[in-house]
């Protein structure tokens, strides 16, 4: 699964997914993508399940793109314990995903293959998405 390699701070302020991206907003490396319509803390293994869902589609023929990497840790405290004491430990990954984020992309196959793939990948995911092409305005 995907995680840094390493980070400046262990705990880090939640960052808040509301509102519109300002970057990453268009299909830059692909033909088409997968963009979110509403924002979400997108766990890694939610992402590697999308990418097996893409790759498993695509058949060792064509390309994909992941466009987003999960840079940020949440914590959680253990059950049944007292308020107080801290903040908790990193329990897990995750990228912040605001609407309008490419976050992955494929290029070299078929168009009815490419929706396909990016179809399963999005049932994968947790948030509304669609499948945008290239030179699509958001």
């Amino acid at each position: 699964m995907l995680q840094p390699k390493r980070t400046k701070f262990r705990k880090p302020h939640k960052v808040s997914y509301e509102g519109k991206a300002k970057g990453n907003k268009q299909v830059d490396f692909g033909e088409f993508g997968l963009m979110a319509l509403e924002g979400a803390w997108i766990d890694a293994r939610q992402i590697e399940s999308a990418r097996i869902a893409i790759s498993k589609r695509l058949l060792k023929t064509g390309k994909m793109w992941i466009r987003i990497f999960p840079h940020m840790s949440l914590t959680k405290k253990p059950l049944e314990v007292r308020m107080g004491s801290g903040k908790g430990s990193p329990e897990k990954w995750v990228a912040v995903v605001k609407a309008g984020t490419v976050m992955f992309e494929i290029a070299n196959v078929s168009e009815e293959l490419m929706c396909e793939a990016l179809r399963a990948a999005g049932n994968k995911l947790p948030i509304k998405v669609k499948i945008v092409k290239k030179g699509e305005a958001n």
